[in-house]
């Protein structure tokens, strides 16, 4: 009797974490689209207005200004609005910046569209982690953070074809844009629809997480709110992000322009680069899945993979390979970022203090804006100084500090768990 009563209830909660899980997938899949508005159709930019890779690195570097700011500001906002008024107000920030974009007559209207997309992508961790915790049961929560993973990769492998495809085909760069805005539009009408699926006032782990917020916020009373700020495990991971995000700009924004400078190959092939690095990516991050629950040094499997990565982009820097070959291994690249990148969430996990754990990840990740921020403009002036090479060892480079910063980290929470805990 129990069996057949538990049996509608679970299969009835899958439904429920499944469609939650599904939604906050193809949200954030779309933040990591509008990371990529811009830079795919920097060729056209260029073409059509005559400038330079450093000032359309600017785009870039504005995009993330304004991302990073506004990420350590949302998180406030969606504990008092909620998360999901936030999400729809987010994906209309993207179609404004589509529509921007597409009517764009100059620089400042350019600047306007990656202020509205940076400003759009700012609440996505705070809300999508809000949303999972809170509709998600627990034995499902892993696979959601899963799905949000690997989904921010496919958004970003999407949106080089989805921009650059419409361009080439339709000749025209702001057709591209106003594309994007329909995009965005079409899956804010999805959320609408399914608006009770992420309601985080209503969720059935609501009152839970709750009560274990009180719990830890109990426990940390005695404590400043900043006092995680004094931890070197904190900056160390800090670091850690921005280098590998500095290695991702590189790729994501200019792998494609210095492809075709440095082997020849045709734009229309080397725009594929990207999607093809970060599909590598994807099926990397569901092999660092199954690592992670094997490997207790973690630093030991992220640097591997990571230098692993950094020979494969230094040697297409070299120009020693064949045209489409260089493409292969640029794409192949990806794949040891994502087979690190569980292993590098769980090792930050690791070494945050207890009941800070949200503010840890909250600081870690603004690493990533100012990694994309400051990265992008170094690297368009590389291009525009003609040295193509200086692109994928710049990017080989960066893995190598970030190894760096990991081994660290890895190293303070071996020696922390070391320790015999106190009575």
């Amino acid at each position: 009797m129990t069996t057949a009563t538990t049996a509608p209830l679970d299969s009835e909660t899958f439904r429920q974490d499944a469609r939650t899980i599904g939604l906050i997938g193809l949200a954030h899949g779309s933040s990591h689209f509008f990371h990529m508005l811009l830079p795919p159709l920097f060729p056209f930019l260029i073409k059509e207005f005559g400038y330079s890779y450093s000032e359309l690195g600017l785009l870039v570097s504005v995009f993330f200004v304004v991302s990073g700011f506004g990420q350590a500001l949302s998180g406030f906002i969606v504990d008092r609005a909620g998360a999901r008024p936030v999400l729809f107000f987010a994906l209309s920030c993207f179609a404004a910046a589509g529509v921007v974009a597409g009517t764009a007559a100059g620089y400042v209207q350019l600047i306007a569209a990656a202020f509205l997309a940076g400003l759009g992508n700012a609440p996505f961790h705070p809300v999508d982690f809000t949303i999972l915790n809170k509709r998600v049961s627990p034995k499902r929560l892993g696979h959601g953070f899963s799905v949000h993973g690997i989904s921010g990769n496919l958004g970003w492998a999407t949106a080089p074809v989805f921009m650059a495809g419409i361009a080439a085909a339709t000749g025209s760069w702001r057709t591209a844009c106003l594309c994007g805005s329909a995009l965005a539009l079409t899956v804010l009408a999805v959320m609408i629809w399914n608006r009770e699926s992420l309601d985080d006032r209503k969720g059935s782990w609501t009152q839970g997480a709750a009560r274990a917020n009180a719990a830890a916020g109990g426990m940390a009373r005695s404590e400043h709110p900043l006092a995680f700020l004094k931890l070197p495990s904190v900056w160390l991971c800090f670091s850690f992000f921005f280098w590998s995000t500095c290695s991702l700009s590189a790729i994501q924004s200019f792998a494609s322009p210095a492809l075709h400078n440095l082997y020849g190959t045709p734009l229309t092939a080397t725009a594929l680069v990207v999607t093809g690095y970060m599909l590598c990516g994807a099926v990397g991050m569901v092999i660092g899945g199954f690592l992670v629950a094997r490997v207790e040094r973690l630093e030991k499997t992220i640097s591997a993979c990571l230098l692993a990565s950094a020979v494969l982009l230094a040697v297409v820097g070299l120009g020693i390979l064949p045209g489409m070959a260089a493409l292969a291994v640029t794409a192949f690249a990806g794949l040891g970022i994502g087979i690190a990148g569980p292993s590098r969430d769980m090792l930050i996990k690791r070494a945050a203090p207890p009941g800070a754990t949200g503010r840890v990840y909250g600081t870690v990740y603004s690493g990533l804006d100012l990694g994309f921020c400051l990265s992008a403009p170094v690297f368009g002036r590389l291009l525009d100084a003609n040295m193509n090479s200086g692109i994928f060892f710049g990017s080989a480079a960066a893995l190598v500090c970030g190894v760096i910063s990991a081994g660290f980290v890895g190293a303070g929470v071996a020696s922390r768990t070391a320790r015999p805990v106190a009575a």
